[in-house]
C-alpha cells in the first residue's frame, strides 16, 4: 500500500521531468547566466570576464541609445494596446454575428498571426519600399507624392512603421481572444437586458464588456507583453542598423553581437526581463484572483 502511495506521487514528476529539464536548460540557466554576465565585462561568451559590479547598469541608465529604446519599446506598448484591443474587440463583435462567409472572412482575417515574424518582414519591406513599394506606389496613384516618404529611411518614420506592421499582426490574436470569450456571455442576459428596454450601447457596456474582462486582461497583458519583447520585425526589416528605430531586444543584441559587449547586452537583457516579469506577475495575480472568487 505504502508504495502505491509514492507511486502515485512520483508519477505526476515523472510525466514532468522531461519538460522541468527543457525548461532548466533554456529558460532558467540562460537567465541565471545573464545575470552573472551583466555584472562583468567581457569581449567573449567563455574568456576574459572581468567583475565590474553593477558598472553596466550605471553606464546603462546614462546611455541616450538605451533610453531611446525604452522610449521606442513605451510606444510599441501604447500603441500595441491602444489600437489591438480597442479593434480586435470590433472585430470579433462583427464576425460574431451569423452571416453567409463568416468563417471564411475570419480565417482570411486570421492569416497574418499564421505568418513567421521573418515573412511578414520581408512582405512590409517590399511595401515600404521607398520607389517600386506598394504603399508609396498607391499614394502617388492617388496624388498624394508628398506623402510618399522613406518609411524605413527617415528616423521620423521608421519606428512607427514598424510599430503598425506589429499592430497589424497582433489584432487578430486579440480578435480571437475576444471572439472565445463573446461565445460565453450567456445570452439569457443580453435577452434580459434587451427585455428591460436597454438599447445596443447599455448591452455592450453594462452586460457584455463586464463578461468580457477575463479575456481582456489575457488581451491587454500578452499585447504588453509582446510589445516589450518586440524584436524579429525590427530585426528582419532594419537588421538593427536602424539606431533611431532600436527597441530593448535589438539594442540588446546588437550591443552582444555587433560590438561583442556581451556584459552590457546582458544588462540590457536584465533590465528587460524585470519589465516583463512585472507584467507577468500582475497577470497571474490577477488570474489567481478571478480564479478564486469564482
Amino acid at each position: 500500500m505504502t508504495l502505491r502511495i509514492h507511486k502515485d506521487r512520483l508519477l505526476p514528476w515523472a510525466f514532468l521531468a522531461l519538460p522541468l529539464t527543457m525548461y532548466l536548460i533554456w529558460v532558467i540557466i540562460p537567465v541565471l547566466q545573464s545575470l552573472l554576465f551583466s555584472l562583468t565585462y567581457r569581449d567573449t561568451i567563455m574568456y576574459g570576464q572581468k567583475f565590474i559590479g553593477l558598472a553596466n547598469f550605471v553606464r546603462l541608465f546614462q546611455d541616450p541609445q538605451f533610453h531611446l529604446a525604452l522610449w521606442n519599446n513605451l510606444i510599441w506598448l501604447v500603441f500595441f494596446v491602444g489600437i489591438p484591443i480597442p479593434l480586435g474587440l470590433g472585430i470579433a463583435m462583427l464576425f460574431n454575428q451569423e452571416y453567409p462567409g463568416a468563417r471564411l472572412y475570419k480565417t482570411l482575417f486570421y492569416v497574418p498571426m499564421t505568418l513567421s515574424f521573418a515573412v511578414i518582414g520581408t512582405i512590409w519591406a517590399w511595401i515600404y519600399h521607398p520607389d517600386f513599394g506598394a504603399l508609396n506606389t498607391f499614394l502617388r496613384a492617388a496624388h498624394l507624392d508628398s506623402w510618399a516618404k522613406q518609411w524605413l529611411g527617415d528616423k521620423r518614420y521608421m519606428t512607427m512603421a514598424l510599430v503598425f506592421v506589429g499592430v497589424w499582426r497582433q489584432v487578430p490574436y486579440v480578435m480571437i481572444l475576444y471572439l472565445a470569450g463573446l461565445k460565453n456571455v450567456p445570452e439569457e442576459l443580453v435577452e434580459a437586458a434587451m427585455i428591460d428596454g436597454a438599447n445596443w450601447g447599455q448591452r455592450f457596456r453594462n452586460v457584455i464588456i463586464p463578461m468580457l474582462a477575463p479575456a481582456t486582461v489575457v488581451a491587454v497583458t500578452i499585447s504588453i507583453i509582446d510589445s516589450l519583447r518586440s524584436f524579429d520585425i525590427v530585426y528582419v526589416m532594419t537588421n538593427t542598423k536602424a539606431r533611431a528605430a532600436e527597441v530593448l531586444a535589438s539594442y540588446m543584441y546588437s550591443s552582444a553581437f555587433h560590438y561583442q559587449d556581451y556584459g552590457y547586452g546582458s544588462a540590457i537583457a536584465v533590465i528587460q526581463f524585470l519589465i516583463t516579469f512585472g507584467f507577468i506577475v500582475v497577470y497571474v495575480s490577477n488570474t489567481l484572483k478571478n480564479e478564486l472568487q469564482r
